[in-house]
């Protein structure tokens, strides 16, 4: 299975510091950093390059904790990218698998604008997002070319 990498989610205890260190050091250009500011969307995020972004999930996002009520550590998720058709043979393979959806499909903003995602983990408990974006109104046009 062919895909791109998303985004990851980072868990960040103080974001105006985590804005400027990535913005400003990193020089990584800010998303959606007026919208945040304004309460608007509940995150900011930082573009490494055309195909993936950084989100800075402030405390309010993560500070429940995990499904045992534990918090977890920077990591909160990580998200790739996958065609229409691959990303419906994928949530095909988890199901037969025995592999617990935990939330979606359902709209999710990305380094693509918006998309389709479903939630699930790995045998460690890693957070996976899946997803796929309709691009032009073409379902079947994919960021990986195929």
């Amino acid at each position: 299975m062919e895909c791109l990498i998303d985004h990851i989610v980072l868990n960040v205890e103080n974001d105006e510091k985590m804005i400027t260190f990535y913005s400003k050091v990193l020089m990584m250009a800010p998303e959606r950093l007026e919208e945040y500011h304004a309460g608007k969307v509940p995150f900011p995020s930082v573009r490494l390059n055309k195909d993936t972004i950084i989100d800075l999930f402030p405390r309010n996002m993560w500070q429940k904790g995990d499904r045992d009520g534990q918090v977890r550590g920077n990591l909160n998720h990580f998200c790739i990218v996958l065609c229409k058709r691959t990303w419906a043979d994928l949530l095909e393979r988890l199901k037969a698998n025995n592999v617990a959806i935990e939330e979606g499909p359902v709209p999710r903003w990305g380094a693509h604008g918006s998309g389709t995602s479903v939630y699930f983990r790995d045998p460690e408990d890693n957070l996976i997002e899946a997803r796929y974006y309709e691009e032009h109104g073409s379902s079947e046009k994919c960021l990986l070319g195929s």
